[in-house]
């Protein structure tokens, strides 16, 4: 398939990067040097073109700019996309119908993950292209497609912010083994490979599953979790996407 990128951004090198094994790349920005280092960057050719008057016409396009670009960005494209596909965070479908043309439109939302092609990425829109962006984003790890907007900025306020909680937690853990004497270097060793190890645990098993698990009676864990509860861990997480969640509704 012939897809067009615009905006060489980070997220759409992650999406490059994953795309062009399969796909005929076309990346669109204004700056020709920086259209240049981005293909650099990338193991296959990909053509590059200016974003004045690009033609998007019957094209699969995927929008990557800062949402506050929309409006620049679609003034300066001609055409009606056959699908547009944006990561733009909290930019609705109607906004995007408005902004860009195209017979089909879809939200993406990938995580910062997408560089190392283990992003967890939320899909919604025009149904008819739910299976090929299923497979697009494939490229750069999981996908879920929910069936509203809404379902879609509650799973950004859990999967697209949820690398900025996580690494509060590996922080804080490494933290904790410095503070009762272990070295820096060890401990974030010790919080990598806990990580790492973690991903195919609550893959097979409900957390509460991998808890109970790990948890014996009277045991280390069970007072270490005991501390996360009484200082209100769990309720803050909540929160946490509560909040993240209540800024897509403003």
């Amino acid at each position: 398939m012939k897809l067009t990128i615009i905006g060489p951004g980070k997220m759409a090198l992650a999406l490059a990067k994953g795309l062009e094994k399969e796909h005929e790349l076309t990346i669109v920005g204004r700056d020709g040097e920086k259209l240049l280092e981005f293909t650099k960057k990338l193991e296959k050719h990909a053509k590059t073109a200016l974003l004045d008057k690009y033609d998007i016409d019957a094209q699969t396009v995927i929008l990557c700019v800062k949402p506050h670009a929309l409006k620049e960005t679609a003034s300066a494209l001609k055409g009606k996309a056959d699908t547009l596909y944006s990561v733009l965070a909290g930019t609705k479908l109607e906004t995007l119908k408005k902004a860009v043309k195209a017979e089909n439109h879809v939200r993406a939302m990938p995580n910062l993950a997408a560089q190392f092609f283990a992003s967890m990425t939320t899909l919604t829109g025009d149904k008819a292209k739910k299976e090929e962006a299923e497979a697009l984003f494939a490229s750069i790890g999981a996908t879920l497609w929910v069936e509203s907007e809404k379902e879609l900025d509650i799973a950004t306020a859990i999967a697209g912010s949820g690398p900025a909680y996580l690494a509060l937690v590996a922080e804080a853990l490494a933290d904790g083994g410095v503070r009762e004497g272990l070295g820096r270097a060890d401990a974030m060793k010790l919080v990598e490979g806990l990580f790492a190890g973690f991903a195919p645990l609550v893959a097979h098993g409900h957390p509460a599953i991998v808890k109970d698990a790990v948890m014996s009676p009277g045991g280390t864990t069970a007072a270490g979790y005991a501390a996360l509860e009484k200082n209100g861990v769990r309720s803050a997480f909540i929160e946490a996407v509560e909040k993240a969640y209540g800024v897509t509704k403003k």
